[in-house]
């Protein structure tokens, strides 16, 4: 049973510094396991038209909140756009997308069972700095296998095509 024995408090100020992925989407890291024991909770903001290509997750659940504008979804095939309020579960295993549905920038919230993955957005935040941009795909392979995280590009075409989205790496 999950509790919160090994938690402790936790003050998170709102909108902190948000860390560049790729061209349009940032994440904060909000909540980590050494806060909560369990859980972690990360802050995506995407740009217009910005893409999160299909990728599954092995090791972890999450929960996507929007917090603001509007945020497409695709998980095994099926796709829903949500407004802010709006929630979704994506269940470890299954092939996900996201993108920024609307004009406006969109804000996200993911809580992430068990915590940990929280510090693949780390790896990648500081690959990217070094890089000055998005790293060259070895390493961002690397950085994605050791969180057991794998990407499935077939459907980034079809999307980008009918939602006139950015395919990641894309000219913006």
């Amino acid at each position: 049973m999950l509790t919160l024995a090994s938690a402790h408090l936790a003050v998170v100020q709102p909108h902190g510094p948000d860390a560049p992925l790729i061209p349009g989407l940032t994440a904060s890291t909000r909540l980590t396991s050494t806060d909560t024991g369990f859980i972690s909770i990360v802050e995506h903001l995407f740009s217009p038209g910005v893409l999160v290509p299909p990728h599954i997750h092995t090791l972890e659940d999450e929960i996507s909140y929007v917090v603001s504008g509007e945020i497409g979804f695709r998980s095994n095939g099926k796709e829903v756009t949500l407004d802010a309020g709006g929630y979704i579960v994506k269940p470890r295993n299954e092939l996900h997308s996201m993108w920024n549905a609307g004009s406006v920038p969109a804000r996200m919230i993911e809580i992430i069972s068990p915590a940990g993955f929280e510090k693949y957005f780390v790896e990648l935040a500081e690959a990217v700095a070094v890089a000055g941009g998005l790293p060259d795909p070895s390493t961002m392979g690397a950085i994605a296998g050791r969180f057991g995280l794998s990407f499935d590009l077939a459907e980034v075409p079809d999307l980008v095509a009918r939602y006139g989205l950015i395919a990641p790496g894309g000219p913006r």
